[in-house]
């Protein structure tokens, strides 16, 4: 059944994916950003008498809008904790005020920070141990809408996203700088990763993911994660980028990305068994449209 959303974060990478496909399917989008444009409303998480003027009938949030990444923002944690942990906040509120049927919360990987050692799979339930400001604002906000579930009865599940990249991103990434450099004939060298795992997901899985949360009658979880099924390191993932563009030259040397985490292979049982959720999008394939993306828009 339609109904109306309000979606946070609506001009970022997996916003725009998502306001699609949920205008496409009928429900009404109050689409809502920092940075407005002709169909986003222009909205700081912080402006809370502003947040419950538009949200108007809406039955239920999406909660993209963030500081979305390790690497963004590094020089101003204040800012990640006012919009990621504050701007939460306002977002529950709004949520437990008016009732609304879910708050979908889009977290991240980053919340884990290392993962345990021994574990061949990684599920949700270990311990959380950030190592970043930007991933300790993702756990404080997993527990924040704990809290509010508890306390005040608001229906919230967060999601927590492995790497996500594909058409429309454009922060740092290791994969557009190896698309990038190909298409404009410069050699990639990364000091670091060729033996290094990181656990990537198209964008498209991603939204597919978040909507199945937003439909699903019930959760028997309050936390999945989500990702695109893959465990390869940067010279795995370098290996596709050259089947992809053949002219693309990289050199990377060994050792950990200075501001990742060093984790386990994530358990995607729990989406696939509550959610319905199954990644779709192939590296390869993956990659392959956001070379073509990128060829376009760049």
């Amino acid at each position: 059944m339609a109904e109306t959303v309000l979606l946070t974060g609506a001009a970022g990478l997996i916003g725009r994916y998502l306001h699609r496909m949920l205008r496409e399917r009928g429900d009404t989008v109050i689409a809502i950003d920092r940075l407005g444009s002709d169909d986003i409303v222009s909205c700081d998480l912080s402006e809370v008498h502003r947040l419950h003027e538009l949200a108007g009938a809406a039955s239920a949030v999406v909660h993209c809008g963030a500081i979305s990444g390790p690497m963004v923002a590094r020089d101003n944690p204040y800012l990640i904790v006012q919009s990621n942990i504050v701007g939460t906040a306002n977002i529950l509120e709004l949520a437990r005020i008016r009732k609304m049927r879910r708050v979908v919360y889009c977290s991240s990987v980053s919340a884990f920070g290392d993962t345990p050692e021994g574990l061949d799979l990684v599920p949700e339930d270990v311990v959380l141990r950030p190592s970043s400001v930007y991933g300790a604002s993702k756990a404080a906000g997993e527990h924040l809408l704990e809290g509010y579930r508890l306390q005040h009865g608001v229906d919230a599940v967060s999601l927590r996203p492995g790497w996500v990249y594909g058409p429309g991103r454009t922060t740092d990434c290791a994969i557009r700088t190896m698309i990038e450099d190909a298409q404009a004939g410069r050699e990639t060298r990364f000091p670091f990763g060729r033996d290094f795992h990181r656990q990537y997901v198209h964008v498209q899985d991603v939204a597919d993911a978040i909507l199945l949360a937003l439909d699903a009658e019930k959760l028997p979880r309050r936390s999945y994660t989500i990702n695109g099924g893959t465990y390869l390191t940067l010279g795995e993932v370098a290996d596709i980028v050259r089947k992809v563009l053949p002219s693309a030259r990289i050199e990377m040397g060994a050792g950990a990305d200075p501001i990742d985490d060093l984790q386990a292979r994530f358990d995607l049982s729990a989406a696939e068994r509550d959610l319905g959720f199954k990644p779709k999008v192939t590296l390869e394939d993956g990659i392959r449209s956001y070379a073509v993306w990128l060829a376009e828009n760049g």
